[in-house]
């Protein structure tokens, strides 16, 4: 009856995990593309580069002159004096038209700076941009790798249960003959109980990294699933024998670096907006107004269009400000600017070294990680032999099922380090691709 309960229980799990299987099934590409296009931080940082846009537009606006018209019109009603004690009771309307235009000749090439500064604000954050699509494309790839790794387990723990199912049925048969106590049966039967705890285990982990995924990608978990890509068994020649040209090609073309770069050039830019205010600026302006008036106290006044005409006037004006004194106000701006300066060249040095620590990091652990899994190949080639030969013992009455069990959890145990240290170094020799510059999908 338990052997019963508990292959009921392994097949309900596998029915749910084929049924995970039916729906659509989300490819590598597919997965990175789609995080690409709807992650939140994608946006915003791409609603950024539309905000750094419209910042390029108004800069060039500066180069334009401004442009004003004005109308007014009032009304008066009462006693005034028209003559030194002399009042009378008048109405009066009175209009007037305007149009100003001025423009910025020289402001110490204030203008001229804020526009490369918009240009290279915009150029920076497309480069920010690009290093968080780089990042999320990474943690997508771990997280689909992780999948496949959790399938691979979910299969060998299934295959462990089938290998115990039958296991079970063979002890069976030898105490029914008599030639094994009745005891090995519930060894035999505690094995299968473990097998199925493994297969839970392995099913929950394995849901739990499509859960994580489906996270990522910000779709909902119901009927998630992913296509199953079968990844050989790494060489060596995944491994890079010098992380040199790695490091070489990060420092010149990672965006970080870039960005950091970007960095300098605008606070020296905003150094030289600071100085513009030690310069004169000149500005010339153009009006051109009329008014109209009428009044109850006289009569035939000419008429409004006439009136316009009549006293139509042009002005013309030439203004230069010369900065004497601003009450250390320019001083301190532009001493205030040159430290931005410094602090974006120890960004940047900052940068080159957080990235170099991580590409040193990242070469040494994928070392550690190709190590590892060699040693995973030739331990679990060793354990085969051994559970073979154990078996080979325990058919022939040598060996008593305990020690079989031993050996044969050894077995697992070495299946499942070499999945791990597999995965493990397949995922560090793409965090090197992806400080090379190379696809990461593929």
């Amino acid at each position: 009856m338990k052997t019963k309960t508990i292959f009921a229980t392994v097949v309900a799990l596998s029915l749910s995990f084929a049924a995970l299987a039916q729906d659509k099934q989300w490819t590598l590409q597919e997965s990175v593309n789609y995080a690409l296009d709807n992650n939140i931080t994608v946006k915003q940082a791409s609603n950024t580069l539309l905000t750094n846009q419209q910042d390029i537009i108004a800069a060039k606006g500066q180069f334009l002159p401004s442009v004003n018209a004005n109308a007014n019109h009032s009304f008066s009603t009462g006693n005034v004096e028209l003559f030194q004690g002399q009042f009378t009771n008048r109405t009066s309307n009175s209009t007037s038209l305007g149009l100003n235009v001025n423009e910025t000749v020289f402001n110490g090439f204030r203008n001229t700076n804020l526009y490369k500064q918009s240009q290279l604000n915009l150029e920076s954050n497309q480069l920010e941009l690009d290093r968080i699509k780089d990042d999320i494309s990474l943690n997508v790839v771990n997280a689909y790798l992780n999948i496949l790794f959790n399938i691979e387990n979910l299969e060998t723990a299934e295959a462990q249960y089938e290998f115990s199912q039958k296991q079970l049925q063979r002890v069976n048969e030898l105490v029914d003959a008599g030639a094994q106590p009745r005891a090995d049966v519930y060894d035999a039967q505690a094995t299968l109980s473990r097998d199925v705890q493994s297969v839970t285990v392995a099913e929950n982990n394995y849901e739990l990294s499509l859960l994580t995924l489906s996270q990522l990608l910000q779709v909902p978990f119901e009927g998630f699933a992913v296509e199953v890509i079968e990844i050989d068994s790494p060489s060596e020649a995944l491994m890079y024998n010098d992380v040199s040209p790695i490091l070489d090609y990060a420092l010149a073309n990672r965006n970080e670096v870039k960005v950091a770069e970007k960095g300098i050039e605008i606070s020296q830019l905003g150094t030289e907006i600071s100085k513009a205010g030690y310069y004169p600026s000149v500005s010339l302006g153009y009006g051109f107004g009329s008014n109209v008036f009428y009044s109850n106290l006289q009569q035939n006044e000419d008429p409004f269009f006439q009136q316009l005409n009549d006293q139509k006037s042009h002005r013309f004006t030439l203004s230069v400000n010369i900065p004497i004194f601003s009450q250390f106000q320019n001083k301190t701006a532009v001493a205030k600017s040159r430290i931005q300066v410094e602090n974006a060249k120890l960004r940047l040095e900052q940068t080159k070294l957080n990235l170099e620590s991580n590409i040193q990091r990242a070469f040494t652990d994928a070392k550690a990680a190709f190590r590892a899994y060699d040693a995973a190949k030739v331990s679990l080639e060793s354990q085969e032999l051994a559970f073979n030969n154990s078996q080979e013992r325990y058919n022939i009455g040598a060996m008593n099922a305990f020690d079989l069990e031993q050996s044969r959890l050894r077995l697992v145990n070495a299946e499942s380090s070499l999945i791990n240290a597999k995965y493990d170094f397949i995922f560090k020799t793409k965090v090197l691709d992806f400080y090379l510059g190379k696809p990461i999908t593929e």
